[in-house]
């Protein structure tokens, strides 16, 4: 990207209206988002990290669940490229009094705003959401349902270090029954051509997740170390202990033995595939299902995620919204 503060052109292949689901997106917009976001990455090196390409448009971020990464990454993007950004969360907005989500986000977009990024505990709230505003709609995440940019951001950040992901063998361990990431991952993943596994002990498998395996070519074991030697990427999921309500496993020491990436796991996998790399979409659970050790290693692509986070979003707003709004799908 050039360093001088030159509008981009208008996409040629815009994404859909809103980003809801990441089965919004076929193959070819994953990767007009994930080309866009690598010159967008070059902002974020420049003195001045700003480009004009939103100015006049206005984008709320509506967060009714709690948030460092996602709203950040998100109200950064937004202002790095001009846009108004304003940010509402669930505390702070009319919903604490008892107003319903509905009449919540029909009066901000009332207000003539552009976009509504949305994070809500409640499973299909955003697509809820694009139902009731003509505002462009993204997703940050819905309850354990998806949270598309997070793996937009993931196949970014393994891309930059891997190369193409095609038949690359990307292992997503741990808490499976209440990540909102796994959905999205999964189709991403297997949208760009790789080879995914589930890792995670019975108790949280989801429901009904051996039919989908079988119907979008994806596998499942209960057995990290066996599936570690053959890992490209192994993906370390944080256990959601604030969903559960019941005894999903015995103690976080047993957890931790049987399913966390430990320092002698970590050792076998870069024993196994000296350029094998880590990923964890935060926040982490340092000893419970990721080790110091591993979360700090040289093949640790943590932080790397949490930079590629704002060149992706910075990508999706443009997609979404530069330009004008005719010829776009509905």
């Amino acid at each position: 990207m050039s360093t001088s503060a030159r509008p981009l052109a208008p996409p040629h292949r815009r994404v859909r209206r809103h980003l809801l689901s990441s089965a919004d997106l076929d193959r070819s917009q994953v990767r007009a988002i994930l080309d866009t976001a690598a010159e967008m990455h070059g902002v974020q090196q420049r003195e001045v990290k700003k480009l004009p390409t939103l100015r006049g448009r206005t984008v709320v971020n509506l967060f009714f669940e709690d948030s460092t990464r996602t709203r950040s990454s998100f109200e950064i993007a937004g202002k790095w490229l001009s846009a108004d950004v304003i940010n509402i969360s669930g505390k702070g907005s009319s919903t604490s009094k008892g107003e319903s989500l509905r009449d919540t986000v029909m009066t901000v977009a009332a207000m003539g705003v552009d976009a509504l990024v949305v994070r809500h505990h409640a499973s299909g709230a955003a697509h809820q959401v694009s139902q009731w505003v003509d505002a462009h709609v993204v997703n940050a995440g819905d309850g354990t349902h998806e949270h598309p940019t997070q793996a937009l951001l993931d196949a970014y950040t393994m891309e930059r270090r891997l190369g193409d992901l095609e038949g690359r063998h990307v292992v997503i361990v741990g808490d499976l029954t209440h990540s909102r990431v796994v959905r999205s991952n999964l189709i991403t993943l297997r949208t760009l051509g790789a080879r995914v596994t589930l890792v995670a002990p019975p108790t949280l498998m989801p429901s009904g997740i051996g039919a989908w395996s079988q119907a979008d070519g994806f596998d499942l074991s209960h057995d990290l170390d066996a599936v570690l030697p053959t890992a490209d990427a192994v993906m370390m999921l944080r256990v959601q202990r604030e969903r559960m309500s019941g005894g999903f496993f015995p103690t976080p020491r047993e957890y931790t033995v049987g399913y966390g990436l430990t320092r002698p796991r970590l050792d076998a996998l870069m024993a196994a595939n000296a350029d094998a790399v880590i990923c964890h979409p935060g926040p982490m659970n340092r000893g419970l299902e990721i080790s110091p050790d591993a979360a700090d290693a040289a093949s640790s692509l943590v932080l790397d995620q949490v930079s590629a986070g704002v060149a992706v979003r910075m990508s999706v707003l443009y997609h979404l919204l530069a330009g004008n709004d005719e010829g776009e799908d509905s």
